[in-house]
């Protein structure tokens, strides 16, 4: 079985920071091969402005579209992707645009994810995250069919600023990660 993990991180949050460096890791080890999205220059102070957060998902999904242009995805027969962020409206759009059926990990997704958010996937979120409305993650989740899974005072990177807590966290974050990429 050929399998591909494609990463899809978000604005401030690159590949190499904890939860999209383990999960991709994580994948590697079940015979994911690995893609890795990586946007170049987008808008700063996005929070809390539509427009900005509009063009940051358009930049975010053209360089999306240019990097993962020659991967030929009906080669694969699992593709997941894990998504972080303005990564999760990147991914949903994407795999909606290409009529891709994927598997998903959404991490700290954004409320305008989920117009496109229609493949299967478990979703995660803190209840400090000042990005979004909890209560309305909570609700979109619930109506998607999401499992959500959620931080305690975690932030927009499910980040309590208490150093213990965040790695006991992390690594309650990553086995349920991982026991959703291991399912195939």
């Amino acid at each position: 079985m050929k399998k591909l993990a494609v990463i899809f991180p978000g604005v401030g949050y690159h590949v190499d920071k904890p939860l999209l460096y383990y999960s991709k890791k994580i994948a590697a080890h079940y015979g994911y091969e690995i893609v890795e999205v990586a946007y170049g220059k987008l808008p700063k102070k996005v929070k809390g402005s539509k427009e900005k957060m509009e063009k940051t998902f358009r930049i975010a999904l053209g360089q999306a579209e240019d990097i993962l242009k020659n991967v030929d995805f009906l080669e694969y027969d699992d593709i997941l992707f894990i998504s972080k962020s303005v990564g999760t409206v990147v991914a949903s759009a994407y795999a909606g645009m290409h009529q891709l059926k994927t598997r998903n990990v959404y991490y700290t997704p954004v409320e305008a994810s989920f117009q496109f958010m229609t493949q299967p996937g478990i979703a995660f979120t803190g209840t400090a995250d000042t990005w979004v409305s909890h209560k309305a993650i909570r609700e979109l989740c619930e109506k998607g069919g999401f499992p959500l899974y959620v931080t305690e005072d975690g932030n927009h990177s499910l980040e309590t600023g208490a150093v213990q807590k965040d790695l006991e966290n992390l690594l309650a974050i990553m086995r349920t990660t991982e026991g959703y990429i291991a399912l195939l």
